[in-house]
């Protein structure tokens, strides 16, 4: 069956939470309502053996609790926004701090605590999801009411891709993404260090110690341990006082048909390449992960996954010099992140 729902869950206001599995060829993905969560992709190595390479649970509980947003589709506005406000059309919105003094992925509950509208959908002979919610003007002290659908589809090739739309009633920021978290050995089989990466990023953003982004134009990484120009191990130069990556990378050139990112695990023989039209990527390697027990009792520690988040500038509601996220009255807004995963 390449496509079928199951009961996954139930919230506390007694609300059923759906688990949806989507298998094509090769590949299996499952997916949740809550949070239009992302919760595994199981796959071949290159010795035939199948592996989950997502971070996650195994069952719904933990995901209704507090974690690092494994999977999760976050927003309104993805990362940080300096202060917990921002100012627009000349009036200052306050939001709620859920990281120190600044605003992080949506706030208090945000859409990835959110229980959104889920639909089976087979579109060109491929198993898709539609996944659609209704924000509420004023929502976590966002303004405008806010329409928005995530669309995934799983291709044979092993190439699943999620379309992010959305429409408002008034300008307000937007900035979506998935949240998972990618380990090529398999989910809780070691660390990420010996993951090669290239990144076709000429510049990142550098940040404070609340990695806000500092004044100024982004940086050449030149020279520094953010050049992933060349393909390079994750691991290479962290430590000696740097502890991770957890940067916003800009994207050189933006086309959802070639990749900006390309992840191999030699070992066992696993590649994934990233392609995308949002402006950035925050490349993250699980530096917060604290031994959380994960799928069948694994133990997620330091660096145990690596996520690379496309979207807008952090805190770009703050900052006139980066590419505007508003989402304007009447206008649909659009974007599009597309995963393949293969074997090298």
């Amino acid at each position: 069956m390449p496509l079928s729902k199951k009961q996954f869950g139930v919230l506390s206001n007694g609300e059923d939470v759906s688990l949806y599995l989507l298998e094509s060829g090769e590949f299996k993905a499952s997916w949740c309502d809550y949070g239009a969560s992302w919760l595994s992709f199981i796959m071949p190595d290159k010795h035939g053996v199948k592996d989950d390479v997502l971070l996650g649970f195994s069952t719904f509980p933990p995901y209704a609790a507090k974690h690092p947003y494994f999977g999760a589709t976050v927003g309104r506005v993805a990362n940080r926004i300096a202060g917990s406000k921002f100012i627009l059309d000349g009036k200052e919105y306050k939001l709620f701090a859920n990281d120190g003094k600044n605003h992080l992925h949506g706030g208090r509950q945000g859409l990835g605590r959110s229980l959104w509208h889920g639909e089976m959908d087979v579109i060109d002979g491929d198993p898709a999801l539609r996944f659609s919610l209704f924000s509420a003007d004023g929502e976590e002290g966002y303004p405008g009411n806010l329409s928005i659908a995530v669309t995934i589809i799983l291709s044979r090739n092993g190439e699943l891709s999620i379309s992010y739309e959305a429409e408002s009633d008034r300008r307000t920021p937007l900035n979506l993404t998935n949240h998972a978290y990618f380990n090529l050995l398999g989910e809780g089989a070691g660390t990420i260090a010996n993951h090669e990466l290239r990144l076709h990023c000429s510049h990142y953003l550098p940040v404070d110690s609340s990695l806000i982004p500092l004044p100024g134009k982004p940086a050449d990484v030149a020279g520094t341990a953010f050049d992933f120009r060349k393909p390079k191990l994750m691991g290479s130069d962290i430590g000696q006082g740097f502890s991770g990556y957890d940067h916003c990378f800009v994207i050189d050139a933006l086309d959802v048909r070639e990749p900006f990112a390309i992840v191999s695990e030699k070992t066992r023989g696993r590649q994934l390449s990233v392609s995308t039209t949002s402006p950035a990527v925050q490349f993250y390697t699980g530096n917060f992960l604290d031994g959380i027990i994960g799928k069948g009792g694994s133990v997620y520690g330091k660096h145990s996954g690596f996520c690379l988040e496309t979207q807008y500038y952090p805190d770009s509601p703050n900052r006139p010099d980066f590419q505007s996220c508003l989402v304007e009255p009447g206008k649909k807004w659009h974007h599009g992140t597309k995963y393949e995963f293969s074997i090298l």
